[in-house]
Order: structure tokens, then sequence, then C-alpha cells
């Protein structure tokens, strides 16, 4: 049997050092960090790759997954745009978050996923493009109701 840490996941957590285009010590890159906020217990992904370049904002409590890829631009097709990732949402690992979307408060985006648009407060997202397919409410209410 495995007995867990009973300390909380964050309890010596403290801001990373963020340097423009390197590597942090989690091995997560942010490009124009002038334009990057980092909220409080956030956590990111190995291989995460973070374009700030028109603003990214990221609330409190905040999970990104490995190899996500976070852009305020596109040169591909000229998009720009500020990126709000709120508090306590969370972010599957190898998925791209585009120019302009805001993910909502405790919304969870599945793995692998192409956000090419806003998500609501409180849902389940995933697929390419990425689609609101579940209330968390639903969810949470078929979990312990």
């Amino acid at each position: 049997m495995t007995i867990m840490n009973k300390e909380p996941r964050f309890s010596s957590w403290e801001f990373p050092v963020i340097e423009d285009g390197k590597p942090t010590k989690y091995n997560w890159i942010v490009q124009h960090t002038k334009n990057f906020k980092l909220g409080y217990k956030t956590d990111i992904g190995a291989y995460t790759y973070i374009n700030a370049q028109h603003g990214v904002i990221i609330e409190d409590l905040v999970q990104i997954g490995s190899h996500c890829s976070i852009y305020s631009v596109s040169t591909i097709d000229n998009k720009m745009g500020q990126v709000l990732l709120k508090n306590n949402c969370k972010i599957g690992s190898h998925s791209v978050i585009m120019p302009g979307v805001t993910i909502g408060k405790n919304s969870v985006v599945g793995a692998f996923s192409f956000v090419t648009q806003s998500i609501p407060d409180n849902v389940i997202a995933f697929g390419v493009p990425a689609k609101v397919v579940k209330s968390r409410k639903e969810d949470n209410e078929n979990r312990h109701g």
C-alpha cells in the first residue's frame, strides 16, 4: 500500500525565474516576458512554449500539461490577441491555445486539443478544434449526487 504525502501539493511553491526565450528550471519557455503574467501556485509542464507578444495571463492555480503551446500571435493566419487562462483551469498535455482565447475558471481542456475559440467557465472541452462537451457542474452532480 502506498501512503500519499499529506503535504499540500504546492506548500513550497515559489515563482520561477523566467528569462526571455530561455528554459525555466522546469523546462518551459516564455518569449516576450514583459507581456507575461503568472499567477500563484501554477503548474506548467516541461517543454511548454508560451509566446506572450500580445499578452498571456495565467491566473492562480492553473495547471498546464507538458508539451503545450500558447500563442498570442500566429504568423500563419495573422491573428493576434491576449490569451487568458482563468483561475483553476487545466490544460491537457500537447494542447495548443491560439491567440485571443480565454479558458474559463475551473474548466478543463483535454489533451491534444486545438483551442481556437474561448471556453466558458466550469466546462470540459476537447478536440480539434476544441468544443465544449460537458458541464463540470453535471460531472460533480453525477460524482456526488
